[in-house]
């Protein structure tokens, strides 16, 4: 039933109805009562909106209502885009099948990589579970019944001190040019097991140097975390021209210059994230596991076995 209570903002309109619950605050008595109402029918009346729904309204109604909640909003909102304009966004719920994006997920394999078409059905499923949970327009998903693509083995590319060089001499040490703070940063990534985005949005305010530690708010997992800096991820720090954010590069930009001076170096096959990998390799030698999981952000410890690439023969010579 709906009911409508008085807040300092205005009337909250609330209804629950088939185990679904929505409220919204609005500016006067009349509107929520509206509002009210049509959430009532939209509840009690979903499979007969459905019948007539395709699927580009919920990718349009979620792109406007749920992705602005997320860190993620830029690629979600873009990737929501391109799926109404596929073909199968001008399904309607009622009819829509697993077969359906079955044929588009072996359609989008022939144009990306697994891992990118597994990352948009993933999009997809959240979309389709909030039209089912909150919406109240389809009672299944049907997406989950189909099989996402498998993923590609890990990456096991580490940097080798030649390629670190070779980096060096192309980008430069002048750290007033943005492709020598690229490669610094790069640096500070394999002292630290940082990610590129956490680097581009480090400030100057959340690094304390007496202590050692390095705040991170917006981090890949939303959790905040504090990162130890070893004695040379502080010289690295100390040896940076005043900047705030303290690189003074964003994210893209520290992708593009990156690869810049990789093509200029001519190495092959080596990303910026690839010194995560190699710095949670040099780490694992020095902290215990869970020290390394908390310092590098997992919550799940077997994510370090992705990262963590120690070679047989290094591990025969700790055997000793």
């Amino acid at each position: 039933m709906a009911s409508i209570t008085k807040t300092p903002k205005g009337y909250r309109a609330f209804v629950a109805r088939k185990g679904i619950r929505k409220s919204k605050v609005l500016h006067t008595k009349k509107e929520a009562r509206d509002w009210a109402a049509r959430a009532e029918y939209e509840i009690l009346n979903g499979d007969k909106i459905a019948a007539k729904m395709k699927l580009s309204v919920l990718f349009d109604k979620y792109a406007r209502e749920v992705s602005p909640k997320k860190r993620g909003v830029r690629w979600e909102t873009l990737k929501l885009e391109n799926f109404c304009r596929d073909s199968l966004s001008n399904i309607s719920l009622d009819a829509l099948t697993p077969n359906d994006f079955a044929s588009w997920r072996d359609q989008r394999l022939r144009e990306v990589a697994p891992a990118t078409v597994a990352r948009e059905m993933q999009l997809m499923s959240s979309v389709l579970n909030v039209a089912r949970k909150e919406w109240g327009y389809i009672g299944v998903n049907p997406l989950s019944d189909v099989a996402k693509p498998k993923k590609p083995p890990p990456r096991d590319r580490l940097p080798t001190e030649d390629e670190i060089e070779r980096l060096r001499h192309c980008a430069g040490e002048d750290l007033s040019k943005t492709t020598a703070r690229a490669f610094h940063a790069f640096l500070f990534a394999l002292a630290t097991a940082m990610r590129a985005g956490e680097i581009a949005g480090l400030e100057w305010n959340r690094i304390d140097l007496e202590r050692r530690v390095a705040k991170l708010i917006h981090t890949k997992n939303g959790r905040p975390r504090e990162v130890p800096l070893s004695s040379e991820a502080v010289r690295l720090l100390k040896m940076l021209p005043e900047s705030d954010p303290v690189f003074g590069l964003s994210s893209r930009q520290l992708d593009v210059l990156f690869r810049k001076s990789r093509d200029k170096a001519q190495i092959e096959d080596l990303h910026f994230h690839d010194s995560r990998h190699a710095a949670i390799t040099a780490l694992a030698k020095k902290l215990d596991v869970l020290a390394l999981a908390r310092m590098v952000g997992h919550s799940d410890l077997r994510m370090l076995q992705i990262y963590y690439n120690e070679s047989a023969e290094d591990l025969a010579k700790r055997l000793d």
